[in-house]
């Protein structure tokens, strides 16, 4: 069963099929979660064993064919393909290689994706020997898909809009959820039980920090350190629903705020209503970058203040100097802004937008302007 209507996938598949013949690529070649699911609406939990390879091939006509593991044939089939062809696994080294070279050599140009945010989720050396044993030109699919799927249809965007919906109203009932005394532990444990409440499929990303005037990084997962007056809270969140990510975070302090988080609190909005303002089509990425990076300052070293999302927590453009992606109408993206504080501390604020034909509409809920002291 497919998250959305068939005419989705159709609609997908015919984007694609068209880009690969203009680019001149026969099939491509795809095994990554998120391709997977962005063609054929395949979902499982099973992507956490490493152990199974998942293979899809799309061809410049006709329906995609999969190549699984038969413990995962009949879910497959319920998805938009045609043949789906199965292979036992494990099998020691050799998972479905044979079947997949066979399903291949039809094909003299083949594209998968290598360059930018690429994974490959089968063994080097397997994929090693299927180019080896075909005759056919290699060629990065990577610029293909990313022009196919920064560009969220309708059906995504409706998607995007709900989990950040439940994420905004999940974050809305911190004051409820935290405090002093309470591990941090436990606050993420509380937030995470909110999220699901409130309607996420499920968490796969929870980080955060504490501290004095704000955190040493924006990565780190639950300690058990307790929470005191005067810290200054942060939990991001990466909850998912149908596949879509929301990825946004929320800053409040305990018991009191400290001027110097209220100043960087109060310039993270300023920075992010700098962000809201550049986000029109026809601007780049970089420059968004810049409208941002001009009311922070010296801001911080973690190299980018925002990303698009979807299928993936981060996927393309990044809001960073070197890249020039053009904003267009259908884009979903995060502003990100982050500022040092004091001491070694940071802080950091993300909302999650979609670029429209005008000003950008805000999918989560606006943070205050204010630092929320709890």
């Amino acid at each position: 069963m497919t998250d959305f209507p068939v005419a989705e996938y159709e609609a997908r598949l015919a984007r694609a099929q068209a880009a690969m013949a203009m680019a001149g690529i026969d099939a491509l070649f795809l095994n990554t979660e998120a391709e997977l699911n962005w063609f054929t609406g395949f979902r499982t939990a099973f992507w956490q064993s490493p152990t199974r390879r998942w293979y899809l091939v799309v061809p410049r006509d006709g329906l995609p064919t999969a190549l699984v593991p038969r413990i995962g044939a009949a879910l497959m089939r319920d998805g938009f393909v045609g043949d789906v062809l199965a292979f036992d696994a494990p099998a020691g080294g050799n998972e479905g290689l044979g079947e997949l070279t066979a399903l291949l050599r039809p094909h003299a140009r083949i594209a998968t994706p290598m360059g930018e945010e690429a994974s490959l989720r089968m063994a080097l050396a397997e994929f090693d020997a299927l180019r080896a044993a075909l005759g056919a030109e290699w060629v990065d699919a990577s610029p293909l898909l990313k022009r196919l799927q920064m560009i969220k249809s309708p059906a995504e965007i409706a998607v995007l809009r709900e989990i950040c919906t439940i994420g905004s109203r999940a974050f809305a009932r911190l004051p409820e959820l935290v405090g002093a005394g309470q591990t941090l532990e436990g606050a993420f444990r509380a937030f995470r039980i909110a999220l699901l409440e409130e309607g996420a499929e499920d968490v796969p990303y929870l980080v955060g920090g504490a501290g004095p005037n704000g955190y040493v990084d924006v990565i780190s997962p639950a300690s058990t350190r307790a929470l005191v007056a005067g810290d200054v809270l942060m939990l991001d969140t990466g909850a998912r629903l149908g596949g879509y990510f929301c990825d946004f975070d929320r800053n409040v302090a305990i018991g009191r705020a400290s001027e110097a988080a209220c100043r960087a609190h109060e310039t993270l909005w300023r920075a992010t209503e700098a962000g809201l303002a550049a986000a029109r089509p026809g601007t780049r990425a970089c420059d968004l970058f810049h409208a941002m990076a001009g009311v922070l300052g010296t801001g911080s070293d973690i190299g980018r203040l925002g990303h698009g999302l979807g299928l993936r927590l981060t996927e393309w453009p990044s809001l960073a100097p070197h890249d020039t992606t053009v904003l267009a109408p259908g884009m979903v993206l995060t502003l990100e802004p982050s500022v040092m504080v004091a001491d070694g501390a940071m802080m950091v604020t993300e909302e999650n937008i979609l670029i429209t034909d005008g000003a950008p509409e805000l999918l989560t809920r606006r943070a205050e302007r204010e630092l929320p002291v709890i």
